[in-house]
């Protein structure tokens, strides 16, 4: 199949270079069985690259079978994946086929990978190398010939550093890198996806589609899009529902886009690095990069507000007077800020975050944001980690983890 096919089969919209050149490389490595690690922040469309590989392969007519490693328990996912014998343990009352066994000839998609325990990726690496398994509570060795494609959001070689992820198990993962861009590095396609959202909800609520006008769409266009096409499609739906009137402005889009603040969770992925195939979390240096954006788009919505009071000629009102003050505060933050930036590469970002960001009114310290965030959601959804963690864009293990550090 051509990538153009491969689109319209797996109903995926867009056209941005990096888009074409991950879906031309997953049905160019979909003929071998070679293991492919797709690394991309949550929401990006992951999860549909594996199934092209398997689809695109000689394996399409055997099972797929797709895991959320990081949604099953540490003391059951050995039995999930590998199976285990009856009276192996508490609840085993029967003899019971894992994964590995059941999709034998097949493909197994590994989703949220760098949240295995330590144990099940020695039993893992044994798969990819030889092919063996045990089933828990036994001692007899099983064979298997699956295709393992794995997923993360996380930086594998922070995890690595950390001890919390095997290195050889990595390097058999990550034979082929399949690297999905997010949605603001496909600025091109987000209007074109709005519009087939927004098609789609029409159909299944039966009303008009909405359409944007031209302020709106470049909002959406500019905007930083953490949750990727999940958080698009969300506010679409929104939209589609809540907005009576079906044409939609930038005042009325704008209260469904959450502020673009600094308190984005460290712990999302964000790619790195000029060729895009180094999967991290937000690095020292990104997050300073990602300040000096931030207060890039406050400056340039003060100038908005400022040149809209001057033409209303209101240059002399308190309001105006006062942004203007802010207006150029800012702009020489932001001028020194990335002069240090140009000087001295390795600047620590708490450095920038004192410097300026304090300077400017805000005084949490990043880890102080994501902890409130975290108490935040976890209280929206009333204690429901499940709930927070989906929110979140990350893992109920990693959740606990993180309250747990509190």
């Amino acid at each position: 199949m051509t990538v153009q096919e491969i689109k319209n089969r797996f109903r995926i919209i867009g056209n941005s270079p990096q888009l074409d050149r991950a879906i031309d490389i997953a049905r160019q490595v979909a003929a071998t069985d070679l293991s492919v690690l797709i690394t991309g922040e949550s929401g990006t469309g992951k999860e549909v690259f594996p199934q092209i590989i398997h689809q695109s392969s000689a394996r399409k007519h055997n099972h797929y079978i797709a895991v959320n490693c990081g949604a099953i328990p540490e003391g059951t996912i050995d039995s999930e994946l590998f199976g285990h014998e009856k009276g192996s343990f508490t609840g085993a009352h029967d003899t019971r086929k894992g994964y590995f066994e059941v999709a034998d000839e097949g493909t197994i998609f590994l989703d949220e990978v760098g949240e295995l325990p330590l144990s099940t990726q020695v039993r893992l690496l044994r798969v990819l190398e030889t092919g063996e398994y045990i089933r828990v509570g036994s001692s007899k060795v099983l064979k298997t010939n699956v295709r393992i494609i794995a997923a993360t959001n996380v930086n594998m070689l922070q995890l690595m550093e950390k001890g919390r992820f095997r290195e050889d198990l990595y390097y058999r993962l990550n034979t082929v890198p399949l690297v999905i861009p997010p949605l603001r590095e496909r600025k091109e396609d987000i209007p074109l996806l709005f519009r087939r959202f927004s098609s789609d909800f029409a159909d299944k609520y039966h009303m008009p589609p909405i359409k944007l006008t031209r302020d709106a769409e470049q909002m959406l266009i500019t905007y930083y899009w953490k949750g990727n096409i999940r958080q698009l499609k969300n506010v679409t739906e929104q939209i589609s529902v809540i907005e009576k009137n079906r044409e939609i402005d930038a005042k009325t889009m704008a209260p469904y886009l959450p502020d673009n603040s600094i308190s984005t969770l460290p712990a999302l992925f964000r790619p790195s690095g000029a060729d895009g195939n180094v999967p991290n979390e937000l690095s020292e240096k990104e997050l300073l990069y990602k300040v000096l954006f931030e207060l890039r788009k406050d400056m340039i919505d003060m100038k908005s507000i400022v040149y809209g009071l001057l033409e209303k000629g209101e240059s002399a009102s308190p309001i105006s007077a006062g942004n203007t003050r802010i207006l150029h505060k800012l702009d020489n933050d932001l001028h020194k800020a990335e002069t240090t930036m140009q000087i001295h590469p390795t600047t620590h970002v708490e450095e920038v975050h004192e410097n300026v960001l304090k300077d400017n009114g805000i005084s949490q310290t990043l880890d102080e944001k994501e902890r409130e965030i975290i108490r935040k959601t976890v209280e929206k959804h009333q204690g429901n980690k499940k709930a927070a963690a989906k929110e979140l864009g990350i893992s109920e293990r990693t959740l606990f983890r993180k309250i747990k550090d509190e």
